[in-house]
Formats: C-alpha cells, sequence, structure tokens
C-alpha cells in the first residue's frame, strides 16, 4: 500500500487524563482515539503518535520542580521522583497501546529517556524511527523526563518539543494536529468567558490572551503549543488545533479538507 503521506498528531495530557486528579486515565478518550487512529491508516496516510503527560507526570513533576533540574536540597527526592514519573508515563501509554492493539494495530514505543538528551526545541536524538512505512508498526513517543549533559542533570522534554522536530525531519508529514482535551481549537479569549469564540485562522499576528494553569502544567501550557505549531507551519501546510473530543473532526479534515478547528498559519 502506498502511503498519502504522514499524520504526526498529538494527544493533549488533558485529553487522555483527568489533568487535576493524579493518575487518572480517561478510557473513553483514548478509546475513541485509537479508532480514529486506526481509520486513519484505512484511508492511506500513516500516524505518528505524540501523547502528553497530563496528570500522570505534571503533578509531581511540578510539586518536585523536576522541570528547573536538579535541585542540591532536593537531589535525593527529586532522583527518586524522575524515575516514578518515567515508571507513570509508561503505564499511560500502556493504555494507549492496548487501545490500538484492540484495533488491530501494532505500535512500537519509544521513550524519550531512552533516545534524547537535553529539552527545547534543541534537544539531541535521533528521531529517524519515526520514519515509517504504511504497513509497519505506529511509532508512539511522548514527554518525558530526560538526562542532560550539564549540571542541572535532568529536565522535561515537552511532547511540543517532539511535534516540533518530528513534523518539521521527517519527510512527507502532510498534517500536524495537536488535539486539545478541553476546547475547539484556539480561542480569542480564556476558556472561562463564556464570550470565548474558535478562531478559524490563528497567526502570531494575532493578539490573544491566553490562559496558562501554572499550578499543574510544568512545558509551558497553550503558549508553547503555539509557538511550537507556528514555526511547523512555516513547512507545512495543514498545521490544526481541533477538539481532541470529537475525533471526527480530525477525519473531516483528512478527507475533506474542511473541520471545526483552528488553523494556524506563518
Amino acid at each position: 500500500m502506498t502511503t498519502k503521506g504522514k499524520v504526526v498528531i498529538k494527544f493533549g495530557g488533558g485529553l487522555i487524563t483527568q489533568k487535576n486528579l493524579l493518575k487518572t486515565v480517561n478510557t473513553s478518550a483514548i478509546k475513541e482515539l485509537c479508532v480514529m487512529i486506526r481509520d486513519i491508516k484505512k484511508i492511506g496516510f500513516t500516524p505518528i503518535i505524540i501523547h502528553g503527560a497530563g496528570s500522570y507526570g505534571h503533578i509531581l513533576a511540578k510539586e518536585m520542580k523536576i522541570a528547573d533540574g536538579l535541585n542540591q536540597e532536593l537531589k535525593k527526592i527529586q532522583r527518586e521522583s524522575v524515575e516514578v514519573i518515567r515508571k507513570d508515563m509508561l503505564e499511560l501509554n500502556n493504555y494507549i497501546v492496548k487501545g490500538l492493539n484492540q484495533n488491530g494495530l501494532d505500535c512500537c514505543v519509544f521513550p524519550p529517556s531512552n533516545w534524547a538528551t537535553g529539552i527545547g526545541a534543541d534537544f539531541k536524538g535521533e528521531i529517524s524511527m519515526f520514519n515509517r512505512d504504511i504497513t509497519e508498526s505506529i511509532p508512539i513517543t511522548f514527554g518525558d523526563v530526560v538526562n542532560r549533559d550539564d549540571t542541572l542533570e535532568f529536565g522535561i522534554l515537552s511532547g511540543d518539543d517532539l511535534m516540533l522536530r518530528i513534523s518539521l525531519e521527517i519527510p512527507d508529514v502532510r498534517y500536524s494536529i495537536f488535539l486539545l482535551g478541553d476546547v475547539g481549537g484556539v480561542l480569542d479569549s480564556p476558556p472561562n468567558n463564556p464570550d470565548a469564540r474558535i478562531l478559524k485562522v490563528w497567526s502570531k499576528s494575532k493578539d490573544i490572551e491566553m490562559s496558562h494553569n501554572q499550578d499543574i502544567d510544568v512545558t509551558g501550557g497553550i503558549k508553547l503549543k503555539l509557538d511550537r505549531a507556528s514555526e511547523i507551519s512555516k513547512s507545512i501546510e495543514d498545521v490544526w488545533f481541533l477538539d481532541g473530543r470529537v475525533t471526527s473532526r480530525v477525519l473531516d479534515l483528512i478527507v475533506n479538507g474542511e473541520t471545526i478547528g483552528t488553523k494556524i498559519n506563518p
């Protein structure tokens, strides 16, 4: 089977978990997402999956200041927490793997702690393993605690940075899609505003008021997502923020070229 191109898709942490409840997975959302991935393959596209951490990573990482790197006063408990978070991320990932398997799909998991070093868009690591043929297993990775080659020892590599690098460096990517768990796209004002509306198109020239849950998020929230999506859109035409709770919108986009959500422009 000849592929029509690749679809790099991110399952947001707030979509696949209850983000405010420690290690609480959203099984119904994962089930629907895995059916969607099956359908993407059926119509001839090759999916690459990246997922967030949600309540399987952010809460403990925030408490232990993992994003700030090694703290000499906390280093023992921080190092223990790093191993706990990595284990928890594999546990969360396993729900997705099982869901894909139940839909007859094989996958191959690449935890960043095994292959990546450093944080931010300039992390080091070989990403050619994500360049798969449609007949091969689906590659999956996720935001993770990774080692650093400096005195800070460790840090958090965001799934949004993985989206950037994989979308731009893997050949034949047609779509780069960020799936959200609480809104239908980029809003013109924070979600708690009852008059907030979904923007059909967003670019950096649009000035919007952003909301970021600093009590939980440790990787930059919506601002980092928009920054990375904006960079991706310079090379890829179809970069979108969509409502992950309505998976039909992804298929509408791929099949019909139109959907409800926000298209990201350079």
